[in-house]
């Protein structure tokens, strides 16, 4: 009987032979790269960037809102990875008409890396590779959990006009709370509010929490916006956070968890 694979909606999936891949996500793509997968990598969207002297030769079919179908259907992929927050539902269902194999991810905390691993690499005949990556990110789960980190309670903005932060239930937030960062559910505490919710009062909402932490992604904010906001805020701390450190799963994680790790270090030298 042969092997199968498990994706985040609990389809199965044999090992993968003579694969063509679209992969629709920008940390997967990289990820399919450091598997060594670059040879079966036939499209990406755009924001692929990763590794950027490798993708740049890959295929682009849009964004990852705005998949160009026919760009897609072009290539005649086997495979076409995509994610249940970077990905539309109708673009799900449409790339099913003519794609043999849809794999869905869903990674909601570091720790969930490690089934990315082995489910791609399983696909697509790259175990021992993927086992690698499990071992490397293992090691940085494990030094974080060594840490007793003191918590702190911040307000994690990814979008400016209007102001948007993340909720307790996302990646991005179960990577801040391995460092001892806490966000609050949402505006007023809500447990029920959205993922990414909307802030009305921006002054209200940092005055609840002890510091806040501005992404470099999906908005572009810079120091000029962290400068502003200390102004404003009578002095709150305001730190700038690579977004591909916290929102980026996949191979990228690695890196980015040991370099979240030393700005919690540096602002508790302060």
């Amino acid at each position: 009987m042969s092997e199968r694979f498990t994706d985040a909606l609990g389809q199965r999936f044999e090992r993968a032979r003579d694969a063509r891949i679209v992969s629709l996500v920008p940390s997967i793509t990289e990820t399919l790269v450091d598997l060594g997968l670059r040879g079966q990598l036939v499209g990406r969207t755009g924001f692929c960037v990763h590794p950027r002297e490798i993708v740049r030769e890959v295929a682009k079919v849009g964004g990852t809102k705005d998949v160009k179908l026919d760009a897609v259907r072009a290539l005649r992929p086997t495979h076409a990875i995509v994610n249940v927050d970077e990905n539309e539902a109708p673009t799900v269902d449409a790339l099913r008409e003519f794609v043999p194999h849809v794999v869905v991810t869903h990674p909601n905390a570091p720790s969930d890396n490690l089934v990315l691993y082995r489910l791609l690499g399983g696909i697509f005949g790259r175990t021992e590779a993927a086992e690698a990556l499990c071992a490397r990110l293992q090691a940085e789960l494990d030094a974080l959990r060594r840490t007793d980190w003191p918590v702190e309670t911040v307000l994690y903005l990814i979008w400016k006009d209007p102001w948007m932060t993340v909720a307790a239930d996302t990646y991005i937030a179960r990577t801040l709370a391995s460092v001892g960062w806490r966000v609050p559910h949402g505006p007023g505490g809500d447990a029920g509010s959205a993922r990414y919710p909307r802030l009305a009062d921006i002054d209200a909402e940092a005055a609840r929490v002890d510091r806040l932490l501005l992404s470099t992604e999906p908005f572009s904010f810079g120091e000029r916006h962290a400068q502003q906001l200390r102004a404003r805020l009578a002095g709150k701390p305001v730190e700038l956070v690579d977004g591909e450190w916290t929102s980026w799963y996949g191979s990228r994680a690695i890196d980015g968890l040991g370099r979240l790790a030393q700005l919690r270090r540096s602002c508790l030298r302060r």
